[in-house]
């Protein structure tokens, strides 16, 4: 592992948290909604969003995964630990750390549309759509990165990582 460089600092993370949370409390406002946070990564904005939403909200996890130990998805995407609520005419917001292949968040939106949701939309806190394997925007977008690999808030390498708390680079020594 190479040496870590800051990206993303925490005070750039919280304001654009709290600009996503505006625009979810007026977009769901008098809405039941239901934050299903994708673990293990989103668990950090999770928390941080939900604190910034003026609305009342139910939270749950779904943890699946794509990428295993290595730096590149492997495009199959495995389920872990699916959600405990009956989602059937609930709107549903996907809470993720990073958007990347898109692949992930794809097969999680067809897999809750199938279960007779409301609407399902995804909010990602890291965007980094040079790597879309697949045609899918977030519906609240937060911060676009280029194709590099990021640690921290959330994001890890094997496990490690995910407690810094500023969007770090891995550079190469």
């Amino acid at each position: 592992m190479g040496t870590l460089k800051v990206m993303i600092s925490r005070d750039e993370l919280k304001a654009k948290t709290k600009e996503l949370a505006a625009r979810i409390s007026e977009d769901y406002s008098g809405m039941e909604l239901l934050l299903v946070g994708v673990l293990k990564g989103g668990f950090m904005f999770l928390a941080d969003l939900a604190r910034e939403l003026t609305i009342d909200v139910n939270l749950d996890f779904i943890s699946c995964s794509s990428y295993g130990n290595a730096t590149v998805s492997s495009g199959v995407v495995r389920i872990l630990k699916d959600i405990d609520y009956d989602i059937t005419g609930k709107h549903v917001l996907l809470v993720e750390d990073l958007v990347d292949t898109g692949l992930t968040l794809n097969y999680l939106k067809e897999l809750f549309g199938a279960k007779g949701c409301a609407s399902v939309k995804v909010c990602t806190i890291l965007d980094k759509p040079s790597r879309r394997k697949v045609v899918m925007m977030p519906d609240y977008e937060g911060i676009v990165i280029p194709d590099a690999f990021v640690v921290g808030y959330g994001l890890d390498y094997a496990e490690k990582y995910r407690n810094l708390p500023d969007v770090c680079i891995v550079c190469d020594d």
